[in-house]
């Protein structure tokens, strides 16, 4: 008589999850994980007796959340923030609102910094003739001005 292999039942509705799974279901690594944990943005479950810790399913919310806000520009920092800011009734939108603007307003000033940045490097680039050795190189003497004037 042949048996058949059978998968683990799905996971249930309030089962937590192991910490890979939460990784997969978040789409970020089990390290990624770790580091949420250790930052303070997630909660480590605690490891039982016996057995493997398992988080409850909002933590792949909370990671997918992190994610999100990473792509907008928040740091970790800003992001904790936001979080508790999630958390507290007592706060209203107006405030994360306002969060939202101050990044807009940081990220505005860093395209123009790059802007600037990037003129600069147009104006070495045209000045050099892409010949000769590096000690006549004018991209690397207006660097080495650059520092003497700093």
């Amino acid at each position: 008589m042949e048996r058949s292999r059978k998968s683990p039942p799905p996971a249930t509705e309030g089962a937590g999850l192991t910490i890979g799974g939460v990784a997969r279901a978040a789409g970020v690594g089990v390290e990624t994980v770790r580091f949420y944990e250790r930052r303070g943005l997630i909660e480590q479950p605690e490891r039982p007796m016996f057995g493997r810790r398992t988080y409850p399913p909002e933590t792949v919310a909370r990671i997918r959340f992190i994610r999100r806000a990473k792509e907008l520009g928040f740091t970790l920092k800003e992001i904790a923030e936001l979080l508790e800011l999630r958390m507290d009734p007592g706060k209203s939108c107006a405030e994360v609102r306002a969060r939202a603007l101050a990044k807009m307003a940081d990220i505005d000033r860093k395209i123009e910094a790059l802007g600037r940045m990037r003129r600069a490097l147009a104006d070495l680039a045209s000045a050099c003739r892409g010949r000769g050795p590096t000690s006549e190189c004018p991209i690397l003497e207006a660097m080495e001005e650059g520092e003497e004037h700093e």
